[in-house]
């Protein structure tokens, strides 16, 4: 191996190297010019030079490579720059002298543990003394010249995830533990530990003492917080709390920077980011190049804040340099707008944009006291641009809608609350929640209804379209709906005039043009064009044929929008000849019983024997704009509008929006629906999705745990009956009747009953029912 050199100074740049196997943890040397990285397969010692990282040693030897190899942490002696030591997956702890001339640089071996080992720790200034946590719930503390274990800490608790001796304080170290407790001990007395606080509601992963200030401890869990706590004082106190966005696995303090420490992620994110506690929202650098989670991080050097290492289960060793990190609060939004549920709007800025002279538009402004300056305001000293967040001064103003405006939330509520969502026919949903919305002054919404009503409703069943006519085969004529009673009297009269000259021509031209292209008795489907009119069930032609057989359908005529000026004599021929059968109506026997009137006002009829498209487009068709349409109601803000669409159509549009859409839309709606306290519609709404992460929204914290009314023991889930006493738990104490539907209790004194009941009861009494001297209320 090559002698190991120091430097004075650092240099470097942004660097990787790929490994030959996932990392879980590095280390760096005391002179920062070599790192170990150690693994479930990989054991390597690499230096750091200019041009990149170049390996130096191999410490897994032999032919076959033992579990100790296998390793979950890894330490370098920061006085000792020729020892190594290692936490193995099969509990043991493993020193390393890498100035032994073999080739195996294994010392030490302590097998004492019983479980993994999780962390293992130098102390900082004492050549000889290792500490270790384990999964079993134990520290033991080692001389390096003994060949046992000289303590052993029991923290009466789960798994140990991290031990770490204080810098500062010669006998202390800290260990936090699986429960979410860190604790305090001196090495001097392994019997009990001097302080236990809890830190974090779940696992406490990682603890990192402050290398300037003497009582400052960091930690990170899976709840995915960083908390800084002070030591110094009696009783421990949170001092900073950092939220990220998935669970803390390292947590790092950055060299010669009292506010900054540097962060990984044990799931989900792959970045590493520098935090300043005291702007705890934002980081103040994150380094982005790792494609897997991020298993270990070091700073180079202990007295150097610029460069960063870290290894990764993608199987790469980074140098980051900290110049090239990028920054967040550069590409943050400096400016928020949000409105409240009952109009008021909030509006936070930089305050040189705020300090304008007030305009007529600032009428409505609520005001704090303290001058024109509003919270939250944060202002910040850069004394250096690259370490320094920009000084930042940000004023928050509220305008407050009037009383009565149309801006409140009534809207909502109301149609949440009318909205049919199941339990009818595709066509009546709509056409009710087209007026409850054209009820609350919803034009819009209410004629989205009405369409969607006419393109996804089957034509065969009448309950769907009442207002349209239907012929004996189950087939809807073509009519449009528009209003013909705003059309001029002068008009009318004209065609009541003109009808019976029109109706000789249109029964000549059916009789005698066999070939006619326009007739109705041809072979393809006729199709009845009408402008803007609406026509009423007495307004339409029938024809009756006496040679039509029974079972044959009978054709409804529409009218004409507009009359026929003239007989039309010249007819183009027909792409194809039409063959004369027995069942056309213009070749049948009596021609000239063929029509006749079923109205007293009607037009002349024009209609047209071959289709270029089917009459009937299928709904398929319309996927792709009620898809459009619903995008815009969710970009417009009105995703209730657009989960209740998707709701109702089900499967007819479910599968044109991908499920992630579908969730943030759900999402959205459910959280608007439960901040106004609209639980039943929210329950519905999750009942009737059909995603996976919504449906089980109401499936959580579904258990209840009672007690008996009688001898106040917990109640078991067989039945009414309680275990303990024999006595039914849940009767009614007004009519002592056993509740078997809803029941209501007090919290006070356990005794309830129905509900109905108990609120009867309350009215006219405040104590309880049951006569226990309890004053009761039901809120």
């Amino acid at each position: 191996m090559e002698k190991l050199t120091r430097v004075s100074t650092i240099s470097g740049r942004t660097m990787f190297c790929h490994l030959d196997a996932p990392a879980n943890a590095i280390s760096v040397c005391r002179d920062a010019t070599q790192v170990v990285v150690a693994g479930r397969n990989i054991f390597k010692i690499y230096g750091l030079e200019e041009d990149g990282f170049v390996e130096r040693l191999n410490l897994r030897v032999g032919r076959k490579p033992s579990l100790n190899f296998s390793c979950a942490d890894v330490m370098w002696h920061q006085m000792e720059e020729n020892l190594l030591a290692t936490a193995a997956t099969n509990g043991a702890v493993v020193t390393w002298n890498l100035a032994r001339p073999c080739r195996n640089k294994q010392e030490q071996l302590f097998t004492e543990h019983k479980r993994t080992v999780n962390k293992v720790c130098f102390h900082p200034t004492e050549v000889n003394m290792l500490l270790s946590g384990s999964q079993d719930g134990f520290m033991k503390c080692f001389d390096l010249r003994k060949k046992e274990s000289v303590s052993t800490f029991s923290g009466q608790s789960e798994s140990v995830r991290d031990v770490q001796f204080s810098i500062k304080d010669y006998f202390t170290f800290a260990a936090s533990f699986e429960n979410g407790n860190v604790q305090l001990w001196d090495i001097r007395r392994p019997d009990r530990y001097e302080r236990m606080f809890t830190a974090h509601t779940g696992p406490v992963f990682c603890c990192d003492w402050h290398p300037e200030d003497r009582g400052w401890l960091a930690t990170g869990g899976r709840d995915k917080m960083v908390k800084v706590w002070d030591m110094s004082t009696s009783r421990v106190k949170e001092i900073y709390c950092v939220q990220t966005i998935a669970s803390v696995a390292r947590v790092k303090w950055r060299p010669e920077r009292r506010y900054h420490l540097a962060t990984c992620s044990m799931m989900v994110d792959h970045n590493i980011y520098v935090w300043d506690v005291r702007r705890p929202f934002i980081p103040f650098a994150t380094f982005e190049e790792h494609k897997d989670v991020t298993t270990g991080i070091v700073w180079r050097h202990q007295h150097d804040p610029y460069f960063l290492l870290s290894g990764s289960k993608d199987s790469t060793l980074y140098q980051h340099m900290f110049k090239d990190a990028s920054r967040p609060v550069d590409r943050a939004n400096p400016e928020g707008l949000c409105f409240g549920l009952f109009g008021d709007l909030a509006f936070a800025a930089k305050e040189s944009l705020m300090s304008a002279p007030p305009s007529v538009g600032d009428v409505g402004r609520k005001t704090y006291p303290g001058g024109d300056r509003r919270y939250p305001i944060f202002f910040f000293k850069k004394p250096d641009v690259t370490e320094q967040f920009e000084q930042v001064s940000s004023a928050l103003s509220v305008f407050e809608s009037e009383a009565g405006s149309s801006v409140g939330m009534d809207w909502f509520i109301n149609t949440a609350q009318s909205y049919l969502l199941s339990g009818k026919p595709f066509g009546e949903l709509c056409e009710h929640n087209a007026q409850v919305a054209k009820r609350l002054n919803r034009p819009q919404e209410s004629t989205t209804w009405t369409m969607l009503r006419i393109m996804f409703s089957e034509p065969a069943n009448p309950s769907l379209s009442s207002n349209h006519n239907l012929n004996k085969s189950g087939n809807l004529p073509l009519v449009n709906s528009f209003s013909m009673k705003e059309m001029s009297a002068a008009l009318s009269e004209r065609n009541k005039e003109n009808r019976q000259d029109n109706l000789h021509s249109l029964e000549t031209n059916l009789n005698n043009n066999d070939e006619n292209e326009e007739t109705e008795g041809s072979e393809g489907q006729a199709e009845y064009l009408f402008g803007d009119a609406e026509l009423d069930d007495d307004d339409l032609y029938s024809m009756e044929h006496d040679n039509q057989a029974a079972e044959e359908p009978e054709y409804l005529l529409p009218q004409e929008a507009f009359p026929l000026r003239h007989e039309i004599i010249d007819h183009p021929s027909a792409p194809e000849p039409v063959q004369e059968r027995p069942e056309s109506p213009h070749v049948s026997g009596s021609e000239t019983e063929s029509t006749c009137l079923t109205s007293t006002e009607s037009f002349s009829l024009i209609s047209v024997s071959q289709l270029l498209f089917s009459p009937h487009l299928p709904p398929k068709f319309f996927c792709p704009i009620v898809k459009e349409m619903l995008c815009y109601y969710a970009e417009q803000g009105d995703v209730q509008m657009a989960v209740s669409v998707l709701i109702v159509l089900g499967d007819r549009i479910r599968k044109e929006i991908d499920e992630l859409t579908q969730e943030h839309w759900y999402m959205s709606y459910i959280d608007l629906l439960q901040r106004f306290e609209l639980w039943n519609v929210s329950n519905e709404v999750i009942k009737l999705s059909t995603c996976g992460a919504i449906m089980c929204l109401n499936q959580t914290s579904t258990t209840l745990h009672i007690n008996c009314s009688n001898c106040k023991r917990p109640m078991s889930n067989k039945g009414w009956i309680c275990d303990r006493c024999h006595q039914c738990a849940s009767v009614c104490a007004v009519c002592h009747h056993v509740v078997k539907g809803l029941f209501v209790w007090c919290q006070g004194c356990s005794h309830g009953g129905h509900l109905e009941h108990v609120m009867e009861w309350l009215k006219h009494s405040k104590h309880c029912p049951a006569g226990c001297g309890h004053l009761c209320e039901y809120t």
